[in-house]
């Protein structure tokens, strides 16, 4: 499923900024857009935030049944 996709890889773009604000204390996401509390930001740590809440649901599916075409 793409939505599947675009959540997995939200997650993983958020997964990698915290990485890099852990090991260098610099956050990629408020460098790009403005600083953390500008509006742009925000949406992305918000985005992130529903793709990770989203990837939750991919544990508990069962992939064997779905129809691979």
């Amino acid at each position: 499923m793409i939505l599947d996709k675009i959540a997995l890889t939200l997650a993983i773009i958020g997964g990698l900024n915290w990485g890099s604000i852990g090991l260098f204390q610099f956050d990629l996401v408020a460098f790009l857009f403005g600083g953390q509390a500008s509006a742009f930001s925000r949406v992305v740590y918000t985005l992130v935030g529903v793709a990770a809440l989203w990837c939750i649901t991919l544990l508990f599916r069962d992939l064997r049944d779905r129809d691979h075409t």
